[in-house]
């Protein structure tokens, strides 16, 4: 009878068992939740009191201090000159900063190291210094890899009459001081985190000769381009009537514009993550989470300010404008920045798991500026993108397993991209095989063509109804510099200004849940006590089940309000500007060209006999014009693009196989991209004819010889013969040692 008894109230004792354990790690969670986010608004107050400074894991210099300038900006180049943790030191959690002072200012500081990485943040209402935050960031990762590695960080407020030319003028100095310091090396490749990409181009578009390869992650270059139903955040600004929103923003400051409201546009994308899922996380993972939360907050919560003319310029000629893809990005006094001006390899890494950058804002630049893909090559010019299937807009820069996997092999080939045939590619990550001698990732570069690029949208007719918003966004700034501006700003001052931002929401919420707070004072020494008496409770409670099953759908229906909200804009945008009355009102004729439209062959109009004849003598006589030197170039990019396809493997062993001979190691980095470029082109022009030249460039039987063991290099892998680049080698034996009754052996 007493076992009977027993087993009928079993479940109702577990019941009341798990909702004891519950109620008690239930308690001390909010406890020690309460006391994270107290830590919170702590870390706030103090990243204030301590100037905020970068958030870098890595102890650095200052070598240019942009105030200094004869147009002062709030920028100054740094140089990262240690790795140690930020527990090693009393940083309290930044980089030490190590300023030169007399004689070490004056001091010379040439150096002969590999190529210097020039990394840039975005200022996109945040501070710098997420890049390098932590030891598995893009400063640790081109530290491992042996190169210098400098940092362009910006002070919280820019300085008075500053300007976006300002700012790019400042850059170019700094990029002019590292090319100095490193006179033996090629130039700095500069690293672009979302905005910062756009500043990057400016620099390489309008100044080629101070900036190497550069790396965009994430970074908006076409921002009218998108998926329909699925990238909202590029209606927001028609919707809002245009600029004059942040020019009254910019006014309510003082003339400075608060770096939170871009942040809070941000967080609105997201709501389940802004509202819910981020601060649950904390909650249900208390014991785990909180250096992670607290070490990304204080970045996420450091507000940094912008001059009104600079958040002008952007939104009108960036966001509103689309200018820079266009060609008439007015930067200086008569000069426009044209995309078609680049020089230097590029390579755009994007995700389709970004809802801010998605890969069309990242890449359809591209289908803009160039007609074709035989107009990049024809240019010389070298573009390579990196798809990411699912990580976020930060992840691209911030992910510790994405700076481990896709930066340490974007780093890894930046040297590479140089070296390149020109054209586009795809840079392709293929995992490590099962074999032991293949254990490292596989990097491939797989030429493309623009129509790739198209293909990831959904077309680019949509692309029209932000015509008519560039337009509009002009004439409501317009008739609000006339008429409301000067009121407004005549009633604010320094201490309004002031008033006004300590009110912003994103504000409030730090330093009102801080130890400014008298009412959060306890949580410090609650949250020890419980620490000590910590209780988690069991995976299989039933009570915690049912918190996580509620928590989900809390998820689903701030995404369902998401979704709504997102459809909604997305209606009334083309209802307001994709119709046919603001169409006649706002578009000029000439405005209604779409992108990819010239990427159709056989479209150039036909070419006079005589005109044909001569150019193709032109082209035999380039052709066979040279020497050993360029020979040997033309043969290793037939065989390196027998299979249509260049890995890095084969540019190691290209790289080691050029040492091999004394004129070959002789030619100079730039000498040896001249040559690549020019080489590539003949290719490209006519291979047939390109590769029947050959003997007149190399005469001696013996040259013949070497340059075929050069090249053989590039056909065998670690022991693994590739079939068409073999087949290429045959081909190439042919031409150069038609005599040879027997294969020749490919090996020094």
């Amino acid at each position: 009878m007493l076992a009977f008894a027993q087993n009928a109230f079993s479940p109702v004792s577990s019941m009341f068992r798990d909702g004891y354990d519950y109620t008690v790690d239930a308690c001390q969670r909010s406890v020690l939740f309460g006391d994270i986010i107290r830590k919170r608004g702590n870390n706030y107050l103090h990243h204030i009191k301590m100037g905020k400074p970068p958030i870098l894991a890595f102890n650095y210099e200052v070598i240019i201090d942009g105030r200094t300038l004869e147009r002062p900006v709030n920028h100054k180049l740094i140089r990262i000159i240690d790795r140690r943790s930020p527990e090693s030191d009393d940083s309290g959690g930044y980089g030490v900063e190590k300023r030169q002072t007399g004689p070490e200012l004056a001091k010379e500081k040439v150096e002969k190291i590999s190529r210097p990485i020039v990394i840039m943040d975005p200022r996109a209402g945040h501070g710098p210094g997420i890049g390098g935050s932590k030891m598995d960031s893009q400063v640790g990762i081109a530290l491992s890899a042996g190169h210098p590695v400098y940092f362009i960080v910006f002070l919280p407020y820019p300085e008075s009459g500053q300007t976006i030319a300002d700012v790019q003028r400042a850059h170019i100095r700094f990029l002019e001081e590292v090319a100095r310091r490193h006179p033996g090396a090629f130039e700095p490749a500069i690293i672009g985190n979302c905005q910062a990409g756009w500043a990057a181009m400016l620099i390489a578009a309008d100044r080629p000769d101070v900036t190497g390869p550069l790396v965009l992650n994430g970074s908006p270059l076409s921002y009218w381009s998108g998926v329909v139903g699925a990238n909202p955040m590029r209606y927001r600004g028609g919707l809002f009537g245009g600029s004059w929103l942040a020019s009254m923003c910019s006014d309510l400051g003082n003339g400075i514009f608060d770096g939170a409201h871009l942040v809070a546009g941000f967080e609105e994308l997201n709501a389940a993550n802004t509202f819910w899922s981020k601060q649950y996380n904390v909650y249900a993972n208390v014991d785990t989470e909180e250096k992670r939360f607290l070490d990304f907050e204080r970045w996420w919560g450091g507000f940094f300010f912008m001059t009104g003319d600079e958040i002008r310029f952007i939104v009108n000629n960036l966001f509103m404008g689309d200018k820079l893809d266009k060609g008439y990005l007015q930067l200086h006094e008569n000069t426009y920045i044209h995309l078609k001006n680049l020089k230097d390899p590029i390579l755009v890494f994007a995700s389709k798991g970004d809802n801010i950058t998605p890969p069309q804002q990242a890449l359809n630049w591209i289908a803009k500026v160039y007609k074709n893909t035989e107009e990049i090559k024809n240019r010389g010019q070298v573009i390579v993108y990196l798809i990411h299937e699912s990580i976020g807009h930060l992840g691209i820069f911030v992910s510790s397993k994405i700076n481990r996997k896709e930066h340490r092999e974007i780093i890894g080939c930046v040297n590479a991209l140089d070296f390149l045939a020109p054209g586009l590619y795809e840079m392709v990550l293929r995992e490590p095989s099962s074999k032991p001698w293949l254990d490292d990732i596989r990097v491939d570069f797989v030429p493309r063509k623009i129509r790739d690029i198209l293909d990831m949208d959904d077309g680019t007719e949509d692309e029209q109804a932000f015509l008519p918003v560039a337009s509009i966004s002009k004439f409501n700034d317009n008739l609000y510099q006339e008429f409301v501006s000067p009121w407004v700003r005549l009633f604010n001052n320094d201490l309004t200004a002031e008033l006004i931002r300590q009110s912003h929401p994103l504000r409030v919420q730090r330093y009102a849940f801080s130890d400014l707070n008298p009412f959060m004072s306890p949580l410090r020494g609650l949250a020890e006590t419980v620490k000590t008496y910590r209780k988690p409770v069991k995976e299989n409670n039933i009570f915690l089940k049912t918190e996580k099953l509620v928590s989900g759908l809390m998820v689903d229906a701030l995404n369902f309000y998401q979704s709504s909200r997102d459809l909604f804009s997305e209606t009334l945008f083309f209802a307001l500007y994709d119709n046919p009355w603001v169409n006649d009102l706002f578009i000029h004729e000439g405005d209604k060209s779409r992108p990819g439209d010239g990427d159709i062959e056989g479209l150039a109009p036909p070419q006079p006999p005589l005109f044909k004849e001569l150019e193709k003598q032109l082209w035999h006589k380039a052709m066979a014009t040279g020497g050993f030197e360029e020979a040997v170039i033309r043969i290793m990019l037939a065989v390196s693009h027998a299979d249509n396809m260049m890995n890095m493997m084969e540019y190691d062993a290209a790289k080691q196989s050029l040492k091999t001979d004394k004129r070959l190691k002789a030619l100079k980095a730039g000498q040896l991209k001249a040559l690549i470029k020019e080489q590539a082109a003949l290719l490209e022009k006519d291979r047939n004819l390109a590769l029947a030249t050959l003997p007149d460039l190399i005469p001696e039987e013996t040259d013949r010889e070497a340059a075929l063991i050069i090249a053989g290099s590039i056909a065998d892998i670690n022991g693994i013969k590739k079939f068409k680049k073999t087949q290429m080698l045959k081909r190439l034996e042919g031409i150069l040692l038609p005599d040879r009754k027997s294969g020749f052996t490919y090996s020094s």
